[in-house]
């Protein structure tokens, strides 16, 4: 049976993710899920409906209607998150968004802006920011322990099959994808980036389509980093390296080096050496039998992260305080991939902030 009591959330969309999304509000404290929304009625909403013991609607305003709805999560192909989160806050439902928060800076400016207005809490799903791991190498930061960062190279080496594009008619295309490997795989790792180190100020980059057919965006793309602090970062991202690997960021700076590895730290060496400092390193070490998170398949990406972020999300609501993640942090990590983008579209180095969504067409082969 559904769990009752708490914040009532309803999932909007019924793709992969909002599986996820169910079976995390399923195990979260402070909140439940009421309802779901599906655009058509068909078998797979049914299924769910059944499945989870909630009902499915396919009229967007009477599932806001919905007794006890208070707040939504936006689970549709990212490029119409802002038509649902408006059309929520604008009846006074609370909104958090599955990553990217949208597809353009002004997009994602509306939503922030209506959220404002109406006076709910806007949100966006970026989940490795709860691992215990990035939140150690963040404290780390914070205190100084790196001294000065210097160098960030962060990879995302992930491979997705030809069938993976071919499933929906929307992935890879800028109107809803909103991009290829840096906007739908990379992003996450690309938000841990800019929030260890802080804003980007340039960036210079390449991308291609090398190894899929029917896309408008990359399969593959690098790109330089200077941050304001001054240090500099490189990132790659593919969804073409078979069998695909874990997603690694390495921070180095004047006093110490850390390496995350699928969210999970493999070095941490820091000068001094605490005591603390060893049994943190056995503490956040990859387990025996270690995966690959999503790096060949979407559907591999555990619950616990949304559990924490909805959890977080739900407490954000009873306290009003924003929360961990809110709609400006999340509109970060687009603007930097939209500053790749761009830099790879016209071959120039590209500076932040960006006064506007850049125009940007397919990506061919490099």
């Amino acid at each position: 049976m559904a769990q009752s009591g708490g914040l009532g959330f309803g999932i909007v969309g019924i793709g992969s993710i909002a599986d996820t999304h169910a079976r995390a509000i399923r195990a979260m404290d402070g909140g439940h899920l009421a309802c779901l929304y599906s655009r058509g009625a068909g078998e797979r909403a049914k299924a769910l409906a059944r499945e989870l013991e909630v009902r499915t609607y396919s009229d967007y305003a009477e599932f806001l209607r919905h007794p006890g709805l208070d707040a939504v999560v936006i689970a549709t192909p990212s490029g119409a998150h802002m038509e649902a989160a408006v059309a929520a806050a604008e009846v006074g439902k609370h909104v958090i968004s599955e990553k990217p928060l949208e597809v353009t800076l002004e997009r994602c400016d509306t939503m922030i802006a209506t959220c404002a207005r109406k006076g709910v809490l806007l949100g966006g799903i970026f989940q490795s920011r709860t691992a215990e791991a990035s939140l150690a190498i963040r404290a780390a930061l914070d205190k100084g322990r790196l001294g000065r960062p210097a160098l960030c190279a962060a990879t995302v080496p992930w491979f997705r099959p030809q069938a993976y594009y071919d499933s929906a008619d929307w992935r890879g295309t800028w109107a809803l994808d909103g991009g290829g490997a840096l906007m739908n795989q990379a992003i996450h790792t690309l938000d841990l980036v800019q929030w260890f180190l802080g804003p980007v100020r340039e960036v210079a980059a390449f991308a291609a389509c090398l190894a899929h057919e029917r896309i408008e965006v990359e399969d593959t793309a690098v790109a330089a980093l200077r941050f304001a602090s001054g240090a500099l970062g490189v990132f790659s991202a593919s969804t073409a390296m078979w069998p695909g690997s874990p997603a690694e960021i390495l921070l180095s700076g004047t006093q110490g080096t850390v390496r995350l590895v699928a969210g999970h730290v493999t070095q941490w060496q820091l000068d001094p050496e605490r005591p603390s400092d060893a049994p943190l390193r056995v503490a956040l070490a990859p387990p025996r039998e270690g995966g690959k998170g999503g790096a060949s398949d979407p559907k591999a990406i555990g619950i616990a992260g949304h559990q924490r972020q909805l959890e977080d999300f739900a407490r954000a609501v009873a306290s009003g305080r924003a929360p961990m993640v809110d709609g400006v942090e999340a509109r970060k990590a687009v603007e930097i991939v939209l500053a790749i983008y761009a830099s790879a579209s016209e071959h120039r180095p590209i500076s932040l902030p960006l006064a506007a969504t850049p125009r940007l067409g397919p990506f061919g082969a490099a």
